[in-house]
């Protein structure tokens, strides 16, 4: 498998076709979307490695630290609005992910034989920023001034947002940045998440899925320094003595929030100021036909699991290529067209219908938030079916929803994983299923439709045939007694879990009577 390394999502023209062909001549025909905005591309031999890379390269993408103890690809909003807090979003997250490049030329002397792909200056700032040692934040001399030569303790992930916007799941990285904007509308700072994560091992509960906290919040033009302290102090005190425990999230469990806090401040070299007030979060997925703000178009494409391939493929690549469009990669696996004339939309939506892609309102609500990673037969972490299996779970929980009197028009979060790593982020969804064995999972209750609230784990080792005698209780019992408006995850919160299970145990010695 190759990943690919896109901040903020963003795929040039050029890339997507490069990417398409080399599926069909590398890999295994197909494209898989992430959830943190980037390529899979399966199959390929080690033997073709060279020329896959090298395409990747030469064609404007990186595969560079989209693997390994370093920063991964940082998250941003994928829509292509032209709005002041977006945009400032996602040039936020392209400096910082400039600026946590590994530094050595290696990579490209490896792939592209250290020829000169592309000549473009990365912002001064970032340059300042990471040459900056006026707080012992760097190796001096080293040509990896802020990974040295151990790099990280584990990897790590990084989003930025604008101020209520949670497509990017903001609590579940290791770094959350949002944007502050002044009544005036202009961005003036940023407020800082840190700790969270997902992955976990089954049975050692001294791992756990966390959510973030507010660290403080920054003046616009501290952001990288104020980054760059986080991550030295992650490098400088994370555990490398194992590695279930190397994720930022435990030091900051072990050590509090305030000593975390003041430990960094050393690095940055200043206080951080207090969080400013910010809306509640919204889940957006971007998807189906938008206004820009330029007098363009985007339409957000659903991919059923990220998984580009047959007609769907084809046909995107028609249109991608006809109409020179750049797309963006959304955290929720799908799809953004950008850039689209108004003549184009009409001879766009017919291509896409004709292809399978329908617009969103004609797809089951509870297929446009669910998620599931590739799991088997494609990862070797894997316990069980994720992304073959989600249909199925769905059509199953749907049928389910039919039976108990809940509408077509409502929906629960749903994700599915494999293993407990969580790349799916299931614990965040409102029914999370957890890979526990073979056909059996971990079902998790309690995370909420705008991802700002951590699920747990309600039962374990259900078995993929017998998930019905779980759900059909739960949701017949919140169909009659939810309040107005509440949705399943708030539901179960305010219900609790003991209450929950008394409700499944009840039901499977009498459904009638329950």
């Amino acid at each position: 498998m190759l990943r690919t390394k896109n901040p903020c999502g963003k795929v040039p023209n050029q890339l997507y076709l490069a990417m398409d062909t080399l599926a069909d001549e590398f890999g295994i025909g197909t494209l898989r979307l992430t959830t943190r905005q980037t390529f899979q591309l399966h199959g390929v031999l080690k033997k073709n490695l060279k020329t896959v890379l090298s395409t990747v390269i030469k064609n404007m993408g990186s595969t560079l630290g989209a693997c390994g103890d370093l920063n991964r690809n940082v998250l941003a909003p994928a829509a292509p609005y032209v709005r002041k807090d977006i945009l400032f979003a996602q040039q936020t997250a392209e400096n910082i992910a400039a600026l946590l490049t590994p530094q050595s030329g290696a990579y490209y002397d490896l792939w592209v034989d250290g020829e000169k792909i592309m000549s473009a200056e990365e912002p001064p700032e970032v340059t300042k920023a990471r040459n900056d040692n006026s707080h012992g934040t760097n190796f001096p001399d080293s040509p990896e001034p802020i990974y040295g030569t151990q790099y990280l303790p584990r990897k790590f992930k990084i989003a930025v947002t604008a101020a209520g916007d949670n497509s990017v799941d903001i609590l579940t990285n290791d770094i959350g940045v949002v944007v502050v904007s002044d009544d005036a509308g202009e961005p003036v700072g940023f407020n800082i998440y840190v700790g969270g994560g997902m992955g976990r091992t089954h049975r050692v509960e001294t791992t756990f899925p966390r959510l973030a906290d507010p660290l403080g919040y920054v003046p616009k033009e501290d952001i990288l320094y104020a980054i760059k302290a986080i991550v030295v102090t992650q490098r400088e005190n994370g555990r490398r003595d194992d590695r279930k425990y190397s994720r930022m999230k435990y030091l900051i469990d072990r050590w509090g929030i305030d000593k975390f806090r003041a430990e960094v401040e050393k690095y940055y070299g200043k206080k951080f100021e207090s969080f400013r007030p910010l809306p509640e979060w919204q889940f957006n997925s971007y998807l189906g036909w938008q206004e820009q703000g330029d007098g363009k178009l985007f339409y957000g494409v659903h991919v059923d699991n990220g998984r580009v391939g047959g007609q769907a493929k084809k046909t995107l690549r028609e249109i991608i290529e006809k109409y020179n469009l750049d797309v963006s990669i959304t955290p929720n696996q799908n799809l953004i067209l950008c850039g689209i004339d108004q003549t184009w939309r009409e001879p766009i939506t017919k291509a896409l219908a004709e292809a399978g892609l329908l617009e969103p309102k004609d797809v089951d609500p509870l297929n446009l938030t669910a998620m599931a990673c590739p799991a088997l037969p494609l990862c070797p972490l894997a316990q069980t079916e994720a992304e073959r299996g989600i249909l199925p779970i769905l059509k199953r929980i749907r049928a389910v929803f039919d039976k108990v009197g809940i509408k077509d028009s409502e929906s629960v979060v749903v994700r599915i994983t494999g293993c407990p790593n969580g790349c799916a982020r299931p614990y965040m969804a409102e029914l999370g299923f957890v890979g526990d064995g073979p056909k059996s999972y971990q079902i998790w209750l309690g995370g909420t439709p705008n991802q700002s609230t951590l699920a747990e784990s309600f039962m374990n080792k259900v078995k993929l045939d017998d998930i019905e005698k779980v759900l059909e209780p739960l949701f017949t019992y919140w169909n009659s007694t939810r309040q107005e408006g509440e949705s399943f995850g708030s539901f179960t919160n305010r219900t609790g879990f003991d209450k929950l299970k008394e409700v499944v145990d009840k039901w499977a010695e009498s459904p009638s009577a329950a």
